[in-house]
């Protein structure tokens, strides 16, 4: 069993943020695979379905960003989910728009989330997609820059990163970790 988190802010109000697009992930996994993520458990949304022909939980937790694992390490536990196993998804504004980066394991870097994440599930080894919402502009304000919705130019290009990391879920599950960093990264 998969445990396949996407990081956000709860919809609708943080729709078409950049800091959302690990939920963006979750919607798309969902709609592909015919998963319902309507179940409230933990302070989260969730649905449960299959997807490679493995058993999976889609997962947006409902904490705010900043204390997202407060419902992953829950959901780990009941299910028994190994850590390599929990697939996190999230937002890197040192990534380009439109691209992913794939990690087998590692910090949180400056990502609040992830850094709950982290704490809370008292390991850094479990695999993570980066959906690049990034430019090579400077950022003034970092919040206003992820929490801010989107144009609908922009939000195509991001929704590139989104397509690439739900196929990228898909392909995890399929041929393991390693083989599909050395795929996408």
């Amino acid at each position: 069993m998969y445990l396949i988190v996407g990081l956000g802010n709860p919809e609708p109000e943080y729709s078409k943020t950049r800091h959302n697009m690990g939920f963006d992930v979750i919607n798309k996994l969902s709609e592909k695979y015919d998963i319902d993520v309507k179940k409230q458990k933990f302070n989260g949304l969730y649905g449960t379905g299959t997807i490679e022909n493995e058993k999976v939980i889609l997962l947006k937790p409902q904490t705010f960003m900043n204390l997202s694992g407060e419902c992953v390490k829950p959901f780990a536990d009941f299910y028994k989910i190994n850590y390599e196993n929990i697939i996190v998804i999230y937002d890197d504004i040192d990534i380009l728009t439109g691209t992913i980066k794939i990690r087998k394991k590692g910090g949180p870097g400056t990502h609040n989330g992830m850094k709950s994440v982290v704490y809370e599930l008292k390991t850094e080894d479990f695999p993570r997609i980066r959906v690049g919402t990034g430019s090579k502009e400077k950022i003034v304000n970092l919040i206003n820059y992820v929490i801010t919705k989107v144009d609908d130019t922009e939000y195509l290009k991001l929704q590139e990163g989104i397509e690439k990391a739900a196929n990228a879920v898909a392909e995890i599950i399929k041929v393991g970790i390693d083989n599909t960093m050395n795929k996408f990264n």
